[in-house]
Parts: C-alpha cells; structure tokens; sequence
C-alpha cells in the first residue's frame, strides 16, 4: 500500500484594500450610501427613484401587462397571439434594461458635474 503525499504548500493569504482600511467597505469618491435615507420611507423612496428615472417603471409595468395578456392567450389555446404578445414581452424587457442603464448612465455623468 503506498502512502499518498501532498506537497507541502505554505498557506498564503492576500489582504488587499481599496481604501486601505480593512474594517469596513471601500471609499467610493462622491458617494454617500446615507444621501437620501435619513428617514425615507419605502413609498418615498420608490417614488423619487420614479422622479428620478420614469422609463423603468414603465418599462416594468409594460412587461408585466404584455405577459399577463400573453398568459391569457396560450390559456385561451391562441398560440399565434401567445408568441406575438411573447415576443412584446422580450422588448417590453429589453426597453426596461436600457433605460436602466440610461438611468444609472445619466446619475453618473450628473455626480461628476
């Protein structure tokens, strides 16, 4: 019976920190994670987010209504109108994701100012 070896590997760990302390998260340059909730609600927050960017909820909503209707229709046995209103879906989702990234885009460039 041959006894199995590992090699011997020294056990080597890296600690490294963007801010150059390891106690808490990194310092971020113009960011303040304490701007807006003071004493912000979740109703508060989600409508400035909306304020802010109204093309996501939107997008939301619209994705959500396309897939109830498309639902509806593979339900109902129309399956021409199912894959019409599923591929409404796929854009409904695709416009949603762009305006996200507009949105996040647009807070950039606005914080650099």
């Amino acid at each position: 019976m041959a006894a199995s070896t590992t090699p011997a590997v020294p056990e080597q760990t890296v600690r490294t920190s963007l801010s150059g302390n390891a106690d808490g998260p990194p310092v971020i340059e113009g960011f303040n994670p304490f701007q807006h909730s003071a004493n912000e609600t979740f109703k508060e927050k989600c409508m400035r987010k909306a304020k802010e960017n109204p093309f996501v909820p939107i997008g939301c909503l619209a994705t959500a209504g396309v897939l109830m209707y498309g639902l509806r229709a593979f339900q109902q046995g129309n399956t021409k109108g199912s894959q019409l209103l599923m591929r409404g879906r796929i854009a409904a989702q695709g416009f949603t994701v762009v305006a996200l990234v507009v949105g996040v885009l647009a807070t950039t460039v606005k914080s650099k100012q």
